[in-house]
């Protein structure tokens, strides 16, 4: 009984809330309609009303808000109802290959390509001389040539699918020998032995997890075997008392005994690095000059283009494969060969490569340049966020990612923010919740931002966030 007078008091601010009709012709939601549809947000307006009626029947809300308060509720939430879900970032954590933000970022000509090419029709698979129908990989072939050697090309979605065809054109139902020491699993639970099932091929492990030599090899090719395969350990290392077969000695055996060398290289190299100052990394050219029948490797890693899986090899293998079903399954749209085709262009002019080339620039980028940039990023926004944020400059390491360049840490100077009014992890969440999402990296009690993987103008779009993230600090300690 002793609750009724509080029920009743509930029950007339309930009665004192406008309908969702009265919302809907507010002038601010009359203004949200011109830009988003109708619908969503009159949910928006239905969904803003349940939350206040929602409050008042737990007793949070003790009176009726104002139709404006409602009305902006109802205009965040249809504003969020109608962005879009994928969008742009910024990549403050110096993960060059970042595989959640989309791994290698494009260079300007593939954008403004994209722009161009995908917006309406495109020649695809169609040969323009003749009218005729013609393959996809005609817009690559002739570069892959070109850069790598190559004899013909063959394009899929990832690098897995890659493996997948590769195993079941040349060796279903028969044997494939593989190093222990090469079972790798990688991200999103791709391991060798399950791929090769799926495949239909038959696993053959030799050599021990650290050591494996030739004569492993030699003992496990029999009348069943139909392709040797060797897989680069992409995102590990074995180190110490260790050592692998190269791909030379492999390809020769197999040639000896008539059978198929495939190379799997995991991140797409199509240039030596160390002619850029960077670590060895295995890469195409090195591996069909060596006698691979077929390599195969990511678009999206070191060769900076889009997520794809790429196959090279003898025109003979690569025309088996365009056969096989799977390839069907696997092939990939005009999106994917727009970039990739743009990307493999800059290959052409390796003097201008770094400069052009975002992840291959982002891999040369010099440690005093970075420091340089770094002082400049702390001080701005130490003048900019004075009294709420302290910045400072940190020597740390930037990390390639997406499996290259495994244990391979790049010298950087970061910027290191913390403050006493919130935490890292506020801050870093508050960063991510911007219109452009911002990611950086927490360390130690600080929030990290790498200047390495900053695109032009980004810096800017990184002080204003962090502007206005300190006045809405310091108004909440008012």
């Amino acid at each position: 009984m002793e609750r009724e007078p509080d029920m009743g008091k509930r029950n007339a601010l309930l009665r004192g809330l406008p309908r969702v009709d009265e919302l809907m012709e507010h002038p601010i939601l009359a203004g949200v309609c011109s830009s988003c549809p109708r619908s969503i947000v009159r949910s928006a307006a239905r969904h803003a009303l349940d939350e206040i009626r929602q409050a008042i029947s737990t007793g949070d809300v003790k009176s009726v808000p104002d139709i404006n308060d409602l009305a902006r509720r109802a205009e965040s939430l249809a504003s969020s109802a109608s962005a879009r879900s994928l969008r742009r970032c910024v990549n403050a954590a110096g993960i060059i290959l970042h595989t959640g933000l989309g791994r290698a970022p494009f260079s300007e000509e593939a954008t403004e390509a994209l722009g161009e090419v995908v917006g309406g029709y495109c020649n695809v698979q169609s040969d323009i001389r003749s009218g005729d129908r013609s393959n996809r990989e005609t817009h690559v072939e002739g570069l892959f040539r070109e850069i790598t050697g190559a004899e013909a090309a063959l394009v899929v979605n990832n690098n897995a699918a890659a493996t997948v065809l590769v195993l079941n054109s040349l060796a279903a139902g028969k044997e494939v020998v593989v190093s222990r020491g090469e079972m790798v699993e990688i991200g999103g639970s791709f391991r060798i032995p399950d791929i090769m099932k799926l495949a239909g091929a038959r696993l053959v492990e030799v050599g021990c997890t650290n050591r494996t030599h030739l004569k492993d090899y030699e003992k496990a090719v029999g009348e069943n075997t139909a392709l040797l395969l060797s897989v680069h350990q992409s995102n590990y290392r074995i180190t110490g008392f260790a050592s692998q077969v190269g791909i030379a000695e492999i390809a020769a055996l197999a040639k000896a005994r008539g059978i198929f060398c495939a190379h799997d290289l995991g991140s797409g190299a199509l240039s030596d690095l160390r002619e850029y100052g960077l670590p060895y990394e295995p890469f195409v050219k090195e591996s069909l000059a060596a006698g691979a029948d077929a390599a195969l490797f990511s678009g999206d890693k070191l060769l900076g283009g889009p997520q794809c899986g790429v196959i090279l090899g003898r025109g003979e293998i690569i025309a088996r494969m365009r056969k096989n079903p799977f390839y069907r399954a696997f092939r990939v749209c005009k999106l994917t060969l727009t970039v990739l085709e743009s990307t493999l262009r800059l290959f052409r002019d390796p003097d201008r490569l770094i400069e052009r080339h975002r992840v291959m620039n982002m891999l040369c980028r010099k440690r005093d340049e970075l420091r340089e940039e770094a002082e400049a990023f702390a001080g701005d926004i130490s003048e900019t966020c004075r009294g709420v944020l302290r910045a400072e400059v940190r020597e740390d390491e930037s990390q390639v990612g997406g499996g290259s360049l495994a244990g391979q840490g790049l010298p950087t100077s970061v910027v290191s923010i913390n403050s006493s009014l919130i935490t890292c992890e506020e801050l870093a969440e508050r960063l991510r919740m911007r219109e452009t999402p911002i990611f950086a990296r927490i360390q130690k009690d600080a929030v990290l931002l790498d200047p390495r993987t900053l695109l032009p103008g980004e810096e800017t779009i990184i002080i204003e966030a962090l502007r206005e993230i300190s006045e809405s600090v310091k108004s909440a300690q008012r």
